[in-house]
């Protein structure tokens, strides 16, 4: 994977929430924003670590990165859930 791209999705992902809870006049919506890009890929690479233990894993890809930074950790438990039960 080319890291240009995973940084340009990350940004667009921060960017993006950084303009809904603008809208949503939260405070530090920035700071929120980084705050729940990171957590979705944070649990992304999670699960793949458990996954040696477990089995269970989520295929990296553009895609997976793209979900879990723009869905936080909901969006990576909806592909852990879709991977397991539709495997």
């Amino acid at each position: 994977m080319d890291i240009k791209i995973i940084a340009s999705v990350f940004a667009g992902a921060v960017l993006f929430f950084t303009f809904l809870y603008a809208v949503k006049k939260s405070r530090k919506p920035f700071k929120r924003a980084v705050t729940s890009a990171l957590s979705g890929i944070l649990a992304l690479v999670a699960v793949n670590a458990a996954g040696l233990f477990t089995g269970v894993y989520i295929p990296v890809s553009i895609l997976s990165i793209c979900i879990s930074a723009a869905g936080g950790i909901p969006a990576v438990t909806v592909m852990l859930i879709i991977d397991t039960f539709f495997r």
